[in-house]
């Protein structure tokens, strides 16, 4: 291979522009997938309710057009129009083809804001394959058209009106994006969200790609309370009243909201400037301390502790807690332009001064919640040493052991774990074809029999006693729950391999819930997927042909003669020989295998929760809310 030696000033690329956005466009929305591609409309609508935040406009508009265009209008003051004095340019022009254009640095167009990089809506319209703005100001309509961020009419002075505010219209760019699909569910609960952290912000989401128009319309006057409620609908509520602060303090604002179900599952939900910070922080450390320390005290100074007692650790206070603590301050240290982390070391005392200071009032005055709270905590520490006991109980006969491997396994040749997979395979009829049609090198097999424990429902104590968890664990040698270690994990590839039918689907989820519950870290590192098995089999003119999705074989019918065409309906793996079973499903050259993401935490843990709790009324509401995103289940 020739090498260039040569290294000056030639070699030193400046990207003019947005042209930079656009070469490297990861670095701005994290990805160009679906995270990416909905992080366009976070952007725009953050913008828009910072204009809320500073006292303008109590409405949001977003539609989804056909096309997978997005319109987003808030009814604030509009992006300023006039001439900027430095640049000679509109206002709204250099904000929407500059990198760091913006209104949010100094702290005097805004005093809180969640965009505050000045990027977000240059970045939309550097990523978008055309963009439309309108703004509504100073009593006329301002018009602007850009394609791909370089602007293609000139900003033009309208029609007179009286009304204010912004409105951008985009298409995201085929070129940038792996698929241009908004999912309406996506952004239905991330808006829900944000009506939720700011009382009595209308926000109106509507979509136009369907025969008949679907719309929500979010607006809460109890904003994290009614948050908390909406959260805890699935769950039994340990005391009914929800605790909720509200104050400010050393120029920040603090809103907190939380409350107790029987559950065993800890949630917390955090916020800074409307920005759900997914990785936490300091607010959050703070709000943890604030717990842990009013709970114990008041056990102490109230004798609920007896002689034996340990004092009360954070894990067990806050177990079966649903929480969401919301700051908004004026110079917030994000981590990142995706914004999952909040680093102001200064918010970890305030939010535990403001939340303490709260606690010891409440729960003098509530004795019997903080009684419950405190029993329940006791509860979770016996629980913790029985799982504890019962690991290493497990671990001696041989369960849990890297050493001792589960006689249903059929491991693979290799020892590199960035190159093995695992497939958990639903029964043994299929266990056996995927034993016969895998590679042996890197692809092992373990054969599940029937549906395993519903985790949602049990502690930890409960699930190492099934068989078919304990044998699960053992094989991907990672541990479980607190001892979890991903460094240990002995396949970089756990595929779920279940029938195309109802009962496939309850397997698969019941799979999942062990692993967004107990082994998180697997999904967080993008180590589960599910697998695509075809269903059907057509043969047209003695070829033959492998379909996965009704939509397929409706697209592949459609030119031919129906009665010269065989079709085969695979109503399980178990009817696929060895050989078909490896070309259609386990050869990576062309398998189909969907990868397990977590798009937005609040979203999934509800639905688990809605799916995989005790209250069947849930269940029914869920599937019937999104019927008709159903596809390929068997009746």
């Amino acid at each position: 291979m020739a090498v260039n030696s040569q290294y000056n000033a030639e070699q030193i690329q400046v990207l003019e522009g947005l042209e930079a956005v656009r070469k490297r466009p990861g670095m701005y929305i994290g990805s160009t997938g679906t995270k990416g591609l909905h992080h366009l409309v976070w952007e725009i609508v953050d913008n828009s309710i910072d204009e809320f935040l500073a006292g303008h406009g109590t409405k949001i508009d977003i539609t989804i057009g056909i096309g997978e265009t997005i319109t987003v209008r808030d009814y604030g003051r509009g992006i300023p129009v006039d001439i900027h004095p430095k640049k000679g340019l509109p206002a709204a022009q250099l904000v929407l083809t500059t990198l760091h254009a913006g209104g949010k640095f100094d702290g005097a167009g805004y005093k809180v804001s969640g965009g505050l990089h000045g990027v977000g809506v240059s970045v939309v319209n550097a990523l978008s394959e055309w963009l439309e703005l309108e703004i509504y100001r100073d009593g006329h309509v301002y018009r602007q058209r850009y394609e791909r961020g370089v602007p293609v009419t000139e900003f033009e002075k309208g029609e007179k009106t009286k009304e204010t505010g912004t409105q951008i219209t985009f298409k995201p760019d085929e070129k940038i994006f792996d698929e241009l699909n908004f999912k309406f569910e996506t952004l239905s609960t991330r808006l829900q969200e944000s009506a939720f952290l700011n009382k009595n912000l209308e926000i109106n989401l509507l979509d136009e790609r369907r025969s008949e128009d679907k719309q929500e319309t979010f607006c809460y006057s109890g904003g994290l309370e009614e948050f908390v409620k909406y959260l805890n609908e699935s769950q039994d509520p340990l005391t009914e009243d929800i605790v909720y602060i509200e104050e400010e303090l050393d120029d920040t604002y603090v809103e907190v909201a939380f409350q107790y179900n029987k559950s065993y599952n800890e949630r917390i939900y955090t916020f800074a400037n409307n920005i759900n910070t997914h990785d936490g922080g300091y607010h959050l450390t703070g709000f943890k301390a604030a717990i842990t320390k009013a709970f114990n005290n008041y056990a102490k100074d109230n004798n609920l502790l007896k002689k034996n007692d340990p004092a009360l650790s954070g894990r067990d206070l806050r177990e079966g807690l649903t929480a969401v603590v919301s700051v908004k301050l004026t110079d917030p240290q994000f981590e990142g332009q995706t914004k999952t982390k909040l680093g102001n070391s200064e918010i970890r005392s305030t939010v535990e001064k403001v939340v303490y200071e709260y606690l010891r009032y409440y729960l003098d005055v509530n004795p019997a919640t903080a009684k419950s709270v405190v029993e329940k905590a006791l509860e979770a520490v016996r629980a913790r040493k029985a799982a504890k006991k019962a690991r290493e109980l497990t671990r001696r006969k041989g369960v849990l052991n890297n050493n001792s491997l589960p006689g249903k396994l059929s491991d693979c040749s290799s020892r590199k774990p960035e190159e093995c997979e695992l497939y958990l395979v639903e029964g043994d009829s299929a266990g056996g074809s995927a034993k016969q049609g895998r590679n042996r090198k890197f692809q092992a097999i373990l054969p599940l029999k029937g549906k395993i424990m519903n985790v949602e429902r049990a502690r930890l104590t409960k699930i190492l006693k099934s068989n078919e968890i304990a044998t699960v664990v053992t094989a991907l040698g990672a541990g479980i729950g607190e001892e979890f270690d991903l460094s240990k994990l002995r396949y970089h590839k756990i595929i779920i391999m279940t029938d195309a039918d109802v009962d496939g689907a309850h397997i698969c989820t019941l799979i999942l819930t062990l692993f967004y519950r107990y082994m998180p870290e697997l999904i967080e590192a993008g180590h589960v997927y599910i697998a695509q098995p075809p269903l059907y089999k057509v043969t047209y003119s003695k070829k033959e042909k492998y379909l996965y999705t009704d939509k397929q074989l409706e697209r592949y019918m459609a030119d031919k003669d129906r009665t010269k065409v065989t079709i085969q309906r695979y109503k399980g793996l178990g009817e696929m020989n060895p050989g078909q079973l490896w070309s259609t499903t386990m050869n990576p050259a062309n398998r189909k295998l969907q990868k397990v993401e977590v798009e937005d935490e609040i979203m999934a843990d509800d639905i688990f929760n809605r799916l995989m709790g005790s209250k069947a009324r849930l269940r029914r509401e869920f599937i019937m809310k999104n019927a008709d995103l159903a596809d390929n289940i068997d009746i």
